[in-house]
């Protein structure tokens, strides 16, 4: 059986204009430690796990973000889909070292995402605990285009969040029983209080220990607060940016009782 479900979030990594300030950053923040990977990049742990890595922008046109990448056995045949689903395939198969295949796509939408086959690596080796990958959601302003692509290039169930005002939908890998039990990510919709220039792009989420004591280590280390604390049935979040302008969200679980 392979480590991740085919259209499970498996990755995630951040293109960064500097590395070596991106890894004073992120160790500060999440106690990452780092060494060397496949290629240029600085592969993250945590308490010795891998949990993500910081890779060099080639190109000051590409964008600071942080990026997810869902699990695949077959990275060409699944590009075909997301053609013929409306999508685009960006960047082919390319080989990493021995550790896998990427290949970097978007959907109808225009949000950004990658595929990952693996080949000595999986993917990560700890999520959902503090320190480590949580929650992937796409933000877009066509929703019900993007819901039909997701749930036929990767078979997700959806589920509309119950008892909302807000427009959210929640996925569930394929062969799984749609809910909130089983969702491994979900989409928003962009409104009007978002800058009307902002494409549509995917937020990652982080797990931490307490969300507000990371919003205050993230203004200590030079990062921005794009959306301040706040709680949800499923915790407290914060959606920040670090002292690049990748931006990326944090979750504290509600403490158990």
């Amino acid at each position: 059986m392979a480590a991740f479900p085919e259209g499970t979030p498996c990755w995630v990594d951040a293109a960064l204009p500097d590395v070596e300030a991106g890894k004073r950053f992120y160790g500060e923040l999440f106690g990452w430690t780092f060494r060397e990977g496949d290629g240029p990049q600085a592969d993250a742990f945590s308490e010795g796990k891998l949990v993500a890595a910081l890779v060099p922008k080639t190109d000051g046109r590409m964008p600071t973000v942080w990026g997810v990448y869902f699990a695949t056995a077959d990275a060409g045949t699944l590009g075909r889909k997301i053609r013929d689903a409306g999508g685009q395939v960006i960047s082919d198969r390319q080989p990493v070292g021995t550790s896998g295949t990427a290949s970097v796509a978007a959907d109808p939408g225009g949000a950004v995402f990658g595929l990952w086959q693996a080949g000595d690596r999986d993917g990560f080796e700890k999520q959902g605990e503090p320190g480590s990958f949580c929650w992937a959601e796409v933000y877009t302003r066509d929703p019900k285009r993007v819901d039909a692509f997701y749930e036929s290039v990767f078979g997700f169930g959806g589920t509309d969040l119950p008892d909302s005002s807000v427009d959210f939908r929640m996925w569930s890998p394929a062969g799984a029983e749609p809910g909130e039990d089983t969702a491994i990510g979900g989409r928003s919709v962009i409104t009007d209080a978002f800058p009307a220039e902002m494409p549509g792009h995917f937020l990652i989420y982080f797990s931490v220990e307490d969300c507000d004591d990371s919003v205050a280590a993230v203004t200590r280390l030079g990062g921005r607060i794009q959306a301040p604390p706040f709680d949800i049935p499923y915790g407290r979040i914060a959606v920040l940016s670090d002292n690049q302008g990748a931006t990326f969200a944090v979750l504290a679980e509600p403490k158990a009782a």
